[in-house]
């Protein structure tokens, strides 16, 4: 396959005893941020079974798949729900003639939409994959568009073809089924997301999302940008409901890890600040959104929500000089300073602050009181712990379901860890759980920024350094590798990046969390009333832009 080598630091841990008895591992890498091992490509599901199961990697956080001259590679990054720094990349190199492997969706149900991506895109094929066809593109699309011979001149010619109903022929059912078509333009889907729902009566018996009306191809503008400044406008671009700076964050966690940039500590507060606020930005517009779908409630809920959004939105145009695409964060730092007075826009800050906990007690009035929407919500689009993590969901979505994972605490970046603040759990499985958690995280990214906020005016003024020194070129050593991630609004936002040595990515991988969490949307459907389905979806608060990237 040629051999490749990965710089960087390596982890040791339990799993190591165990990957030396298993069958199938052909070598050892380092990737910058974790250890790696080669396998075979027909002992793929037998080693991540094990890995899951002894080694407890049970989170497939993401799956890459790239081109090399003479191979291609998939890699399967795996983490720990309990411990997120013990990450582990399996490793699987195919030929370069005919790429195929053996699936992963049979150990991790998220491997499913993973795979199917690599496929429509690199067309590497998966061995026993439940149902392998295109994602993004159209089925009648010619080539894969990532490859390095593909023709971009070749002419696409789509047809139409009638929707089928995926259950027609289950004939063990006495009672006839229904197609329903749900978007891909209905304000109940957020976005352009289209969803065949099979119904059987008023009952959802099948729901199968189909994604891709929106895809842009971020992942390969961004490896044509350079690492130290075309980059970093993007990422705003993945989520525009308002988790935009936390989006950059998750480049800028990736990149200096991958350069070895330090960020100085007042840029640190900043980054914190800013970020929070923007988590803020995300969650009014999915509380809002919210009551909106479940108890139309425009008049009063929505209109609150999109006015304190835009009182956070203020803050963030005096910080940044922008309201929608901030661009304010930079390798090493942040683009400048608070504004001038330093003092007014902090007190600014401080006294929306203090409008905020009257302000969302109404919410709780509105909402989470509401008998209406406790009757849509509580008991529905139930989600089981077990199931979550196998679809490798994340953020308000997972820990609406009870599991303690938040990379703000489990994998410390930024300055969270100097900072007093709780992550929201809520064990109710269901869509009144995922609603509160949002809500609650409202309250706990109020309580970072005011810490923030106090600290940045004591700062001394021979202190406030916004950037460390770095390279106006960077130039990571060839086949370094890294996978980082941040705990975004909707929740883990990883980016995966290859160098080949040149200013620009070779590979440049975007782990949208809303891509897991809307993966799982059959599993807390089936079996439910129509109208619970649109209460469900609203509750993943997914944004189209990050999942087709």
């Amino acid at each position: 396959m040629g051999a490749v080598t990965r710089t960087g630091r390596e982890r040791s841990g339990d799993w190591e005893s165990i990957v030396a008895e298993l069958d199938g591992v052909v070598s050892r890498e380092t990737h910058s941020n974790a250890p790696g091992i080669v396998v075979r490509a027909d002992a793929v599901a037998a080693i991540l079974e094990t890995l899951r199961d002894r080694a407890g990697f049970d989170h497939c956080a993401c799956v890459t798949g790239q081109e090399y001259t003479d191979r291609f590679e998939t890699i399967y990054h795996l983490r720990s729900y309990d411990d997120p720094t013990r990450e582990l990349s399996v490793v699987v190199p195919t030929s370069s003639d005919e790429p195929a492997s053996e699936s992963a969706a049979a150990v991790y149900e998220t491997a499913d939409w993973h795979e199917r991506e690599a496929y429509d895109l690199l067309g590497i094929e998966y061995d026993e994959h439940p149902d392998l066809r295109r994602i993004l593109l159209p089925d009648t699309w010619q080539g894969h568009p990532l490859r390095d011979d593909y023709d971009q001149t070749q002419s696409q010619v789509v047809t139409y073809r009638e929707n089928v109903n995926p259950i027609q022929n289950d004939h063990e059912r006495s009672s006839d089924t229904m197609l329903l078509n749900i978007g891909p333009h209905h304000p109940a889907t957020h976005g352009v997301l289209h969803v065949q729902v099979t119904l059987d009566g008023e009952q959802v018996v099948d729901a199968e999302p189909d994604i891709g009306y929106i895809h842009r191809c971020e992942e390969q503008m961004c490896e044509q940008g350079t690492y130290r400044h075309q980059i970093m406008p993007y990422p705003d671009r993945w989520d525009w409901g308002g988790g935009g700076l936390l989006n950059e964050w998750a480049y800028a966690r990736a990149a200096e890890d991958l350069a070895d940039i330090e960020v100085p500590e007042y840029a640190q507060v900043v980054r914190t600040m800013s970020g929070e606020l923007s988590r803020m930005l995300s969650h009014f517009l999915a509380v809002g959104a919210y009551a909106l779908d479940v108890v139309g409630d425009f008049t009063a809920t929505f209109m609150y929500a999109i006015q304190d959004r835009e009182r956070v939105q203020s803050l963030l145009e005096d910080l940044t000089g922008q309201r929608l695409m901030f661009n304010y964060f930079r390798l090493g730092g942040v683009a400048w300073d608070l504004p001038q007075p330093r003092e007014a826009f902090l007190e600014k800050v401080r006294e929306f602050l203090d409008f905020l906990p009257d302000r969302l007690a109404e919410y709780h009035d509105l909402l989470s009181a509401n008998e209406i929407l406790q009757l849509r919500t509580l008991d529905t689009g139930y989600l089981d712990p077990d199931v979550a993590k196998s679809y490798g969901v994340t953020g308000p979505v997972a820990r609406g379901s009870g599991i303690d994972y938040d990379l703000r605490r489990d994998d410390p970046y930024g300055y969270y860890d100097e900072l007093d603040w709780s992550v929201v759990i809520e064990d109710g499985c269901d869509n009144y759980a995922r609603l509160l958690v949002r809500m609650r995280e409202i309250e706990e990214a109020a309580s970072i920024v005011e810490q923030c906020v106090d600290l940045l005016a004591d700062w001394p003024e021979d202190d406030r350094q916004i950037q460390s020194n770095v390279p106006r070129t960077l130039r990571p050593d060839p086949d370094t590798e890294t996978y980082q991630a941040v705990e975004a609004a909707k929740g883990e936002l990883g980016i995966y990046i290859r160098s080949d040595g040149t200013d620009k990515p070779a590979r440049f991988k975007i782990r949208g969390p809303s891509f897991s969490n809307l993966q799982a949307i059959p599993e807390m459907t089936e079996g439910e009333y129509l109208a619970d389905f649109i209460a469900t979806l609203g509750s993943l608060d997914t944004i189209m832009g990050e999942v087709d990237r």
